[in-house]
């Protein structure tokens, strides 16, 4: 039987945001810091990562989540620094980095209109970095029990400019966003 390449604890991890927003980016050849990832290119049309916005000195490169080797506590992992790549280069992500979808503090609503909340956070699966969960918070008369109300991507109808749509919900279960995986 052949070695799995990669170990099992992170296959199929599920990371909040915070692990993959604001962190640095190593590289395995220098074993030095090489950048930072700032924010996400995510696709409205399957809600998966296409790469981040990063900071490299003055730069402002691209990290495309293909050059991504692994995604730990300390950081985002990339052979090296020609990772990162000048936005204008990227001729296939060009419509998505001058979309700019910004996915935290979109407003949740369901299809029969009812306002549920904005999207707080959510959870990546890192080896596809497909965001499979939302998590919304609610105003302070909806969620008297504390917590955020979990989305399932299986869920949402649609995802406009301006808001996300999901199905009506049955019955509202609390899902607080501690867990970092599922």
């Amino acid at each position: 039987m052949a070695a799995d390449p990669k170990p099992r604890y992170t296959r199929g991890m599920l990371h909040l945001s915070g692990m993959i927003i604001n962190r640095p980016i190593l590289s395995l050849r220098t074993g030095t810091e090489v950048g930072t990832a700032l924010a996400p290119i995510i696709d409205p049309n399957n809600l998966k990562i296409e790469g981040f916005f990063c900071r490299n000195g003055r730069k402002r490169p691209v990290l495309v989540t293909r050059d991504i080797r692994d995604v730990l506590p300390q950081g985002i992992v990339v052979n090296d620094e020609e990772a990162l790549t000048e936005p204008e280069d990227l001729v296939r992500l060009k419509d998505l980095i001058q979309i700019n979808f910004e996915l935290l503090g979109k407003p949740v609503e369901t299809v029969g209109k009812q306002k549920l909340g904005k999207v707080e956070d959510y959870s990546t699966e890192t080896e596809s970095m497909i965001i499979k969960k939302l998590y919304v918070a609610q105003p302070i008369y909806k969620s008297l029990g504390g917590g955020n109300l979990g989305v399932d991507r299986t869920q949402i109808v649609e995802i406009t400019d301006k808001k996300i749509i999901v199905n009506d919900l049955d019955s509202k279960v609390p899902a607080h966003a501690g867990a970092a995986v599922a």
